[in-house]
């Protein structure tokens, strides 16, 4: 089956974040989305790579135990800086303390994806991708600017490079649709490996 082809197949989308959804949009891959519920927090000294691709293999996995066939897709992503992992801030405050740490600094967002084909034929593959961030100094009124637009409060991190936030990036070394959440290039490579390995079958 080529490439075009298999595009068109659906994927469920374990994930709320209208970001993910937009990019799947953009690349016209059809999807539709369905919540995992499932127990987010980090297990003690796991590292953020592991903890990325973790949660994003639970997330698909739960969502498979619920369709009789198809494409799952999982994905979660962190911040890291200073070697601290940096998730949803948990409040207006929580968010504050993470923009001062990623003024004037490199930081690194990590989003793990997990790819599940569910039913006959069974395929996984879970893989995250790196990306390295620079920002600018950001002043306290500029941090209690963006703050009072809301945009932080469910982005890793506390901010998001698409929006507002765009304002306080310096520099990008690596793959832009990760930092909003989503690495299509990594998906897609992914899918055509699950597809490669069916055609064997």
């Amino acid at each position: 089956m080529d490439s075009s082809a298999h595009l068109h197949e659906k994927i469920w989308l374990a994930s709320k974040s209208p970001r993910r959804a937009e990019i799947l949009q953009a690349v016209g891959w059809p999807f539709e989305i369905m919540l995992a519920g499932i127990d987010e927090a980090r297990r003690p000294s796991e590292a953020a790579d592991n903890y990325v691709k973790r949660l994003a293999r639970e997330k698909a996995m739960a969502i498979m135990d619920r369709i009789d066939a198809g494409l799952v897709l999982g994905a979660d992503t962190v911040v890291v800086v200073d070697g601290e992992i940096l998730g949803q801030p948990k409040n207006e405050e929580d968010a504050r303390r993470m923009l001062k740490l990623l003024s004037g600094k490199w930081h690194e967002v990590l989003t793990g994806v997990a790819l599940i084909r569910a039913g006959e034929g069974f395929d996984s593959a879970v893989e995250y991708q790196r990306t390295r961030v620079k920002f600018a100094e950001i002043s306290d009124e500029e941090i209690n600017s963006y703050l009072a637009t809301g945009e932080p409060m469910d982005k890793a991190g506390a901010y998001a490079i698409q929006g507002r936030a765009a304002l306080f990036i310096e520099a990008i070394d690596g793959d832009y649709f990760n930092i909003v959440g989503l690495p299509i290039r990594l998906i897609y490579e992914m899918r055509e490996k699950i597809a490669r390995r069916r055609s064997l079958d």
